[in-house]
């Protein structure tokens, strides 16, 4: 899931204009409990819903921003939380309707009405960050506010959009706060969610202090968290020996993870199936040698997922043969079914028959941080031992990287997927779909047809034969390489409680739900 970063200095009896700008507060009876650290190699791009779609925003988002529904862990299902409730009008699936709780207010002391949401959703669409949401709501025509009233008009059948309602690009923002056609610039941010900003150091900490105005669907919030940003696995491995962490989540180095046993002298280990996904994303756009399909099909003959499994992430992950990962309805295998192993000869007869000099020389980039390193490198070794491709690997910090792919300057680039919502319509619209947010210039009028299919359906099983169609599509016109998909996994000291709630592999984070014994 770009980099607006900022630390907020909040007073709990006065406004201090230059440091809040008078709206940002916290309760005066703020408790002494210790605050639990919890340590993290993800990035937080934007402290603004409408300017980032990434793992460490999102999560900082489910924890200060309120959406109109929400996901109960595991769940599948969305349920109201900043709603009391909503639901289709009609059979056509193109009416949605919320009623909204009249007791939220946010930090400004404002009450949020239904103008809060279509403020909110409007300035999605309308400011369209580069790195922001708005791909998700395609199918989101207008969106009409009557008091505590919201209606969504859909330009088509979209059985998907409560789920994407439950994400952070629903969060709601104060109009009076966030500007309508821009990202909001300063110090200044704040929700109605379970948490309160409270200090923030870019790409370092934050500190958040439970909401005592919180309404919706938690039933408590938890105490006080610190969470420490780390630059990389190593740094946060170091961290978590050194026990300055209580609570680790993304991404501890393979080899740290390969060696746990799930039960050590004063940790825990929480393991869960997970979603998320790593891809490599090839460019598609004219001046890229990947506009070429005959190019990536080749690449995608000669990748060795085993070998970057065992390799690099010491089995601790799996191969992956479709952008639907295992554990998801409609999941199939279609590049295990085209290019079952890698297959040099194969990759050179497809050069060779589109008249493709080689070797064929591209830029492969990618951000710093986990094991994108080595990774990276294995992919260049495999390809280059082939003979037919000579490449050049760039890093970059996690924003630039975004910047940098967005703008098309990798010819490609690896990049990992957590999802928003259990469905399978998350692992295609976003990747594939017109304007995708991977920015590589595919698109394919066959492919958001099918799209549009898949989301006419309430029983998502009725979707499953054109979600694989559409996997068949990627296998064969490669925009996107899968590569493998992952475990979740929390550690956690023996006196932290809830940790196996933090995560369930979406990009909500339930710091809530963390305690002391």
């Amino acid at each position: 899931m770009r980099s607006v970063r900022v630390r907020i200095l909040i007073t709990c009896l006065v406004l201090v204009a230059a440091g809040v700008g008078g709206w940002q507060l916290l309760p005066s009876n703020r408790a002494d409990t210790k605050p639990i650290t919890v340590g993290t190699t993800d990035v937080v791009s934007s402290l603004d819903p409408a300017g980032a779609y990434d793992a460490g925003s999102w999560a900082l988002f489910s924890n200060i921003y309120q959406s109109l529904l929400t996901f109960a862990p595991a769940s599948i299902t969305p349920v109201p939380d900043a709603a009391r409730s909503c639901g289709f009008t009609g059979k056509e699936l193109t009416t949605y309707r919320c009623q909204l709780r009249d007791d939220i207010r946010f930090p400004s002391g404002a009450t949020m009405t239904a103008e809060d949401v279509k403020y909110s959703f409007d300035r999605v669409l309308a400011i369209k960050a580069d790195a922001g949401p708005a791909p998700l709501f395609a199918t989101l025509k207008s969106v009409v506010a009557d008091g505590l009233t919201v209606t969504f008009q859909l330009r088509s059948r979209d059985a998907t959009f409560p789920l994407k309602v439950a994400t952070g690009a629903g969060a709601i923002v104060d109009r009076t706060q966030y500007p309508a056609d821009a990202l909001l610039a300063g110090d200044n941010v704040g929700g109605s969610g379970p948490y309160l900003l409270d200090q923030y150091l870019p790409g370092s900490s934050a500190h958040l202090e439970p909401n005592p105005g919180y309404r919706g669907a938690i039933e408590a919030t938890g105490g006080p968290v610190d969470i420490e940003y780390f630059k990389t696995s190593e740094a946060l491995a170091d961290a978590w020996q050194a026990r300055t962490v209580e609570v680790t989540h993304r991404q501890l180095p393979p080899s740290v993870i390969a060696g746990l046993d799930g039960a050590g002298d004063g940790v825990r280990v929480d393991e869960a199936d997970s979603a998320a996904i790593r891809s490599l994303v090839l460019n598609t756009r004219a001046g890229s040698p990947m506009a070429d399909k005959a190019v990536r099909r080749a690449i995608a003959a000669v990748v060795d997922r085993p070998r970057i499994v065992s390799g690099v992430y010491a089995s601790t992950v799996e191969p992956l043969y479709s952008l639907i990962p295992q554990g998801i309805t409609s999941h199939s295998t279609p590049f295990f079914d085209a290019y079952p192993e890698p297959d040099t000869p194969r990759a050179r007869a497809l050069l060779e028959d589109a008249e493709v000099r080689t070797p064929v020389s591209f830029t492969l980039g990618y951000a710093q941080g986990g094991a994108a390193a080595p990774e990276a490198a294995e992919l260049r070794s495999q390809l280059e031992a082939t003979g037919l491709f000579k490449v050049k690997v760039v890093e970059n910090e996690w924003t630039e990287f975004q910047k940098g792919y967005s703008k098309g300057e990798f010819d490609a680039y690896t990049i990992g997927w957590v999802p928003d919502f259990p469905d399978p319509d998350n692992f295609i619209q976003p990747l594939i779909g017109r304007g995708s947010i991977l920015h590589n210039g595919y698109t394919d009028g066959r492919v958001d047809e099918l799209i549009r299919s898949t989301q006419r359906y309430a029983e998502r099983g009725r979707a499953a034969q054109d979600f694989k169609s559409l996997q068949r599509t990627v296998a064969q016109d490669v925009p996107i390489v899968p590569l493998w998909q992952k475990k979740d996994y929390v550690l956690s000291t023996e006196d932290v409680t809830g940790s196996q709630y933090l995560s369930d592999g979406t990009g909500i984070w339930r710091l809530w739900r963390l305690g002391r014994l």
